[in-house]
């Protein structure tokens, strides 16, 4: 890396907005890298700026760190082409949709399903569309893996 264009922790979290502690912990989980100077300090690329803000955005829509992870991973550390952006982009632009439009789902049938009062799911659209539970047998079920 070239010295001039590397920023301290300190540097990296005041242009970032998040804190130090935070930068550790992504640098833990493989979201970001540094490299150590002869005095053993982290020092980052200044294009860790941008993925630090592309994980946070992404957290605050909910997506996992290990999604974030898997996705970045497949990006160079150091600077990023605009076509590597665009393939991320358009893979997130595919994933983020289906979970809009899970989510205008839920919110467009969870009034209903709120105030039926049912203990029977086998017509409910939001936990038991096409009464597949039923095949699970009488009784109670447990509802994992039955998407909306």
């Amino acid at each position: 890396m070239n010295t001039n264009k590397l920023l301290g922790v300190g540097e990296v979290a005041q242009r970032s907005g998040v804190a130090v502690s935070t930068l550790h912990f992504y640098e833990s989980k493989g979201l970001i890298q540094s490299s150590r100077n002869t005095g053993n300090q982290r020092r980052y690329h200044r294009s860790v700026l941008r993925r630090i803000a592309i994980i946070r955005i992404a957290q605050r829509a909910g997506i996992s760190l290990a999604m974030i992870k898997e996705h970045l991973d497949t990006l160079p550390q150091s600077k990023i082409t605009a076509e590597e952006w665009r393939v991320l982009s358009f893979e997130w632009h595919v994933m983020l949709n289906d979970r809009i439009n899970n989510l205008l789902q839920l919110r467009d049938q969870m009034e209903g399903c709120i105030g039926c009062g049912c203990l029977s799911l086998e017509e409910c659209p939001l936990r038991n569309p096409d009464d597949v539970v039923a095949e699970q047998g009488p009784g109670a079920q447990l509802l994992k893996d039955v998407s909306i």
